[in-house]
């Protein structure tokens, strides 16, 4: 089906999850926006990131609960009834996301290129983007707006943020303050550094006359290793893991000087707010999956460890395998990346 971008009023996107892959997607959005400031956007997105996210302009939401199972595609269907679109960027590869965007009327479906769109996703769009050999998520995003014509495909993001939760996070951090925000967990916890080396950074961080806070969700992985942290750690910490809601941690991460991080969301959420990120990778591809404003500051391993596992060319979306990898990151490789960035500060 060909595109024709003078006919384009309404635009339906189908991105459910997850927190890192719909910030990329908001870069995408607001480039899109740019170039098109009429055009009507309709995103169907998962019920959590949805909180991040809903105060975003010029696009109609609607959540998708993958909590209720079976039942969520038929109040998906129910929501979508009667809606017809233009255009649909199905930018998700999951069969959940393949099934769910049955729901969905458009006459043009752009999904990624056959090397990409796996989980049944070729069999229910007719054009794809562009292929590309070693892309980062974000951009492989943009490329679904390039195939609408955008020229400026510069990542750039607003993402709004209620006044009190500005005002929340002010309190807490109030500008001019140098701080480190550790957002320790990742959804897996084989992805999460040791406590007691998150905790030798902070103790250093605190030297260098740094406050440090712990930051994350209130999930009970999150809550352990924050509290492990904690009792590693030979000065007190400043604990709010599972005391804030998203739009409140987007704000204190804005208010940070440095965010350390595995590959988890609030990384992500940091590259949107203009804020230096210290990833720290094992199992994923930084060049694929981390903080795309801060890949220089990456501490990884994977490339050793994936040479390790593999002979050969590797895919450029292949994981490393095993339980451990991330104690292969040193203390002294972290504290290194956190005295350049924060020199950087000083200067």
């Amino acid at each position: 089906m060909s595109l024709n971008l003078a006919n384009i009023n309404s635009l339906c996107l189908l991105r459910l999850s997850a927190i890192g892959d719909v910030c990329h997607a908001v870069a995408m959005v607001q480039a899109i926006q740019r170039q098109y400031p009429k055009l009507k956007i309709t995103w169907v997105i998962g019920k959590i990131e949805y909180q991040l996210l809903k105060h975003l302009n010029g696009v109609d939401f609607v959540i998708f609960d993958k909590s209720q199972g079976w039942r969520s595609y038929f109040k998906l269907r129910g929501d979508l009834a009667g809606k017809k679109f233009d255009v649909l960027l199905h930018m998700q590869v999951a069969l959940r996301a393949t099934i769910a965007s049955l729901a969905i009327s458009a006459k043009v479906r752009i999904g990624f290129d056959r090397a990409r769109a796996k989980e049944g996703q070729w069999l229910v769009t007719n054009q794809s983007v562009e292929p590309l050999a070693t892309p980062h998520v974000l951009e492989g995003f943009m490329g679904f707006a390039k195939v609408l014509g955008v020229t400026d495909l510069t990542p750039k993001w607003d993402i709004p943020v209620p006044v009190a939760d500005t005002e929340f996070a002010k309190k807490m951090l109030p500008d001019g303050d140098k701080t480190l925000v550790i957002c320790a967990a990742a959804s897996k916890a084989e992805r999460n550094w040791l406590p007691e080396r998150y905790a030798a950074v902070a103790e250093h961080a605190i030297s260098k006359g740094f406050r440090v806070i712990l930051c994350g969700g209130p999930a009970a992985l999150e809550l352990e290793l924050a509290k492990n942290i904690e009792l590693s750690c030979a000065v007190p910490l400043e604990n709010q893991v599972g005391k804030t809601s998203l739009t409140q941690l987007l704000a204190v991460l804005k208010q940070a000087a440095i965010v350390l991080a595995p590959d988890t969301g609030p990384a992500h959420m940091a590259v949107t707010q203009g804020t230096q990120v210290i990833g720290l990778y094992a199992h994923s591809n930084p060049g694929r999956t981390g903080p795309y404003a801060s890949l220089e500051n990456v501490v990884s391993v994977y490339h050793d460890v994936i040479a390790s596992q593999a002979e050969g060319k590797v895919a450029w979306g292949t994981r490393a395998k095993g339980e451990e990898l991330m104690n292969l990151i040193s203390i002294d490789l972290v504290i290194s990346r956190f005295d350049l960035l924060s020199h950087g500060l000083a200067d």
